[in-house]
């Protein structure tokens, strides 16, 4: 689904992304990680195509085609979704006609009509009862005064809306409490399947406890230096991550 070839990215000249090799197959988890300043975040913003990071090598492939072209309203109409650490507030549009948008914005993409509002009311139904939303939540303002688990919620809500090929998380474990990361957690597990991607993007191993990754791969100073199982996230919990210094870099 998604292939990652030598990839260089820098912002103001400052080179970040120093080579990465990355493929996420349809159905798998993967997780990174790796300790501040890593490129963490510019590998997720990156691939989801904001255009303060420059490419300066490689590329990023989904499904076979190449977005170095493509803008970030491209991309997620071709199915990327990307949640962010700081989610904004948008006062006066209610969570539910913003997802209306997006979805009916991503149709109009493809050619399609808008879709009719007895089939997005019932996919509004389905998706809030499937991670257990309150309505009274979807008619609030986006993001406004909601604490940092709504927001977070609210991204797994759209997310589940827009039914991406593949998903990015960017620290979405970010000021969680342990209930909070439980139910965003368990929204990820239901929405996983045979047809679609999730990258998790994280500091700590806690998030893992609930969305078990089929990879973990460690990134350092732009380059992903190791690769595992949901056990390398155990050791880097044990260990930090001062040990993978010398490590050999694996793609």
């Amino acid at each position: 689904m998604l292939k990652i070839n030598n990839l260089h990215a820098q912002v103001e000249d400052k080179e970040i992304l120093k080579g990465i090799n990355l493929e996420v197959k349809a159905g798998e988890v993967h997780a990174i990680m790796g300790p501040n300043g890593a490129g963490k975040s510019t590998l997720a913003s990156v691939i989801a195509g904001k255009e303060e990071f420059e490419v300066t090598k490689g590329d990023v492939v989904l499904d076979g085609e190449n977005l170095e072209e493509d803008s970030p309203e491209e991309r997620a109409h071709k199915g990327v979704f990307l949640s962010f650490q700081y989610p904004v507030e948008i006062p006066g549009v209610s969570v539910t006609n913003f997802v209306k948008t997006a979805i009916n914005e991503s149709r109009k993409a493809r050619g399609e009509e808008d879709m009719p509002a007895k089939d997005m009311l019932k996919l509004i139904r389905e998706k809030s009862d499937l991670l257990e939303i309150d309505r009274k939540f979807l008619s609030r303002s986006l993001n406004e005064g909601f604490s940092g688990g709504e927001k977070k919620r609210n991204e797994i809500f759209q997310m589940a809306m827009l039914e991406p090929k593949l998903a990015i998380l960017d620290e979405t474990d970010s000021g969680l409490d342990i209930d909070a990361l439980r139910i965003v957690a368990n929204g990820v597990n239901k929405l996983k399947s045979k047809d679609n991607a999730v990258i998790v993007i994280t500091h700590y191993q806690r998030l893992l406890d609930y969305i078990v990754p089929d990879y973990v791969h460690v990134l350092h100073n732009g380059k992903i230096v190791k690769s595992g199982t949901k056990e390398l996230a155990l050791e880097l919990e044990e260990k930090g991550y001062d040990w993978l210094k010398n490590e050999t870099i694996e793609s």
